[in-house]
């Protein structure tokens, strides 16, 4: 009897060691995973502030080049070194970061459409009539282009913008749209009555539907042509020209009077000729276009084009490891008062 007690306790006494070893494995393994997790969200912040200091490094290599562009010269084309991929990518070779990968583009936003200066400022009662124009020119384009099953009308697209940027509430034409429309759809909202701050606020404006707004089977949609951002003539008004050094075929065909469109292609290739390492064309020129074989006789507004521009869209792509980091910033170079130095001022910086 005594040897069953004692054999029972030494039983019941290899099972509670068994359990304690069992518990406090379980206890190390919980551990060991807790401080795996803490190390590896500790390594993505890390990881993470790397990034930020990557892209910001980024931007401010571009700024520096922006301004020292500036100063050497007057007018802006996809010929000079912010706008050379080899160029930038020389750049980045002085920004020293052992690991990771940088990439940089900088972009002319004054290449673009000019939203805001649809309307005549300040009244903003009013179309801006050059404007007006190229908008018809370039919807018309577009629309073509997508062949799309249901059909859009161009002038309700253009009245509606201009009811959202005008300061009243009369609504342009027979398809305009005012705050009644805005307050009738699914989700009701305020038609801003105002500049656009945003090119995200052309989505929610009636007759600029998804097919327009975004890609399309591949084609890109409005959004990558047009801007909120541009220049201003003493803070009244929006000029809303195109640097036609820069613009895209998209928009370049819009400022091409009609029946004459086709030839944008052909201006953009007269800009990127080269020989060897160095281009062929001046584009310093106001009518450097009418060099353009099949443009000689052509004449573009002058209301509508510059050769310059003070307006960037800087894109800065940061890789570590698995990690990306995505930052765009919007730029301003301005003046100084005082010292009479360049700098560039920051209108929109977002991190993805």
């Amino acid at each position: 009897m005594i040897r069953n007690i004692l054999s029972n306790n030494r039983g019941v006494a290899l099972l509670v060691t068994i359990a304690v070893i069992t518990l406090l494995i379980t206890i190390a393994l919980e551990l060991n995973r807790k401080s795996r997790s803490v190390i590896a969200s500790t390594a993505a912040i890390r990881d993470q502030y790397i990034l930020s200091y990557m892209t910001s490094s980024g931007i401010n290599a571009a700024i520096a080049l922006l301004i020292k562009d500036k100063l050497e010269s007057e007018t802006d084309s996809i010929q000079e070194d912010w706008a050379n991929p080899e160029k930038i990518v020389f750049l980045l070779e002085d920004i020293p970061f052992e690991d990771g990968e940088l990439k940089l583009k900088i972009s002319d936003e004054l290449g673009k459409i000019q939203i805001n200066a649809l309307v005549a400022y300040p009244d903003r009662s009013d179309f801006n009539e050059f404007q007006k124009n190229l908008w018809d020119r370039f919807l018309q384009l577009i629309i073509f282009e997508r062949e799309l099953p249901e059909k859009i009308d161009p002038s309700c697209i253009i009245n509606s913008v201009k009811d959202w940027l005008d300061f009243d509430d009369s609504i342009t034409g027979l398809s305009g749209a005012e705050a009644e429309y805005y307050q009738d759809i699914g989700t009701p909202y305020s038609c801003r009555n105002a500049p656009l701050s945003d090119l995200n606020q052309l989505a929610m404006i009636k007759g600029v539907t998804p097919d327009i707004f975004y890609n399309y089977n591949g084609m890109p949609g409005i959004s990558e042509h047009m801007t909120v951002y541009g220049m201003t003539n003493f803070g009244s008004t929006y000029a809303g020209k195109i640097n036609i050094n820069t613009a895209e075929a998209h928009v370049i065909a819009a400022l091409l009077p009609d029946d004459s469109q086709h030839l944008s292609s052909a201006i953009c290739e007269y800009r990127e000729e080269r020989s060897d390492l160095e281009f062929l064309h001046d584009l310093s020129g106001d009518t450097w276009y009418n060099n353009v074989s099949g443009c000689e006789n052509i004449e573009i507004d002058s209301n509508l084009i510059t050769n310059s521009s003070d307006f960037f869209r800087i894109l800065s792509v940061a890789k570590l490891r698995k990690m990306e980091m995505i930052t765009t910033v919007i730029i301003q170079r301005v003046q100084d008062n005082e010292s009479d130095k360049w700098k560039c001022k920051i209108l929109s910086w977002w991190t993805e």
